[in-house]
């Protein structure tokens, strides 16, 4: 009996060799070695055995490449899961006034006439998991079944919304804790929160409301705003960070909205070309050269290439999204939002 086909001669090479296979071979008419027995003469029964085959061989390569196909793709949809997911989260965090990108943060004049202030879009979008390759990000509505059955457990963990802004001197926002349990649904019962300004100066509305109003200080400085959040004897609490200046740079205005989410990736073979990925806005995409040699050696592992593709991604929506902005400036902008994208990166 031979233990692996992929060591006998004529037969050193894929399917037999790949590791795919598993099984049974009862060739009866085939010479063993007189001697030991535990090998094969090679012999005419055995080229004729060889011959045979090859058919065979051709049937299950093609079953083993759609099987490599679709954990391929499999793996993709969650890469891509995975990526957008840190997106979202990262833009919890980023000033608004800077990363006001696609209608994770709308200010479409369709949201502004449905009367949902920006961070009710921001909550209702970071929840949602399955976002689909360029479709706009869910408006955050629940059916009624989902609400039935998804019953949020107790008290785990609290962010603050936004985490980080900019304000000019005087001027006001409103930031709200957003309490979670610890599969991220939102809990709404049995809490009490008590806000404080810990650095800084300024005023609050209210320091025991859900949602408060900060009035900026007269006078430039960084604001350090905390909240502390109780549910019985549960008690979680969390900070934002508040730059106030005189003004605000034109170049970190409101960007336009882009309505479309998201983008997707999709792979195009160009080996031995420089550029490693490119924006195709008319199908919101960014396509990834999966030919370039830094893709190539980040496929050693599947969080290695995860990591690569999210490089890409800021690559693409920084230059997008902060278009004219000096080479100096935009570099910045790549390791700040890389920073706090890789940082809620989980792996797939």
């Amino acid at each position: 009996m031979i233990e692996d086909m992929g060591t006998l001669p004529g037969l050193e090479r894929a399917p037999w060799s790949s590791r795919y296979l598993q099984g049974l071979i009862d060739v009866p008419y085939l010479n063993l070695t007189p001697s030991t027995r535990s090998g094969i003469v090679h012999d005419e029964r055995y080229g004729a055995f060889a011959e045979a085959l090859a058919p065979l061989g051709a049937h299950l390569n093609g079953l083993i490449d759609a099987q490599r196909r679709a954990e391929e793709e499999q793996a993709n949809r969650e890469s891509l899961r995975a990526i957008q997911r840190a997106f979202r989260e990262a833009m919890l965090i980023l000033p608004r006034e800077e990363y006001d990108w696609f209608d994770i943060r709308s200010r479409s004049p369709q949201a502004a006439g449905a009367g949902e202030p920006p961070e009710r879009l921001v909550e209702s979008s970071g929840e949602e998991e399955g976002a689909m390759p360029g479709l706009p990000e869910p408006s955050g509505g629940e059916s009624t079944q989902r609400k039935f059955f998804e019953y949020a457990g107790p008290l785990y963990t609290v962010v603050i919304l936004p985490a980080a802004s900019t304000l000019t001197v005087n001027q006001s926002r409103l930031f709200r804790a957003l309490p979670r349990d610890r599969s991220r649904r939102r809990v709404e019962q049995y809490l009490i929160f008590t806000w404080e300004i810990v650095e800084g100066s300024g005023t609050l509305s209210s320091t025991s409301d859900q949602e408060v109003s900060f009035q900026a200080p007269s006078s430039p400085g960084l604001v350090r705003l905390s909240v502390a959040v109780s549910q019985r004897d549960a008690r979680c609490s969390a900070e934002a960070l508040i730059t106030v200046t005189d003004s605000l740079d034109a170049a970190i205005g409101p960007a336009v909205v882009n309505a479309r989410g998201l983008p997707g990736y999709t792979f195009e073979r160009a080996a031995g070309e420089l550029w490693r990925s490119r924006f195709d806005a008319e199908r919101n995409l960014i396509v990834v050269n999966n030919g370039h040699r830094d893709f190539v050696f980040a496929t050693r592992n599947r969080a290695l290439q995860l990591r690569y593709l999210v490089r890409l991604y800021v690559k693409e929506l920084v230059l997008k999204n902060f278009a004219g902005l000096p080479a100096e400036q935009l570099t910045e902008r790549m390791v700040e939002l890389s920073l706090y994208v890789e940082e809620k990166l989980k792996p797939t």
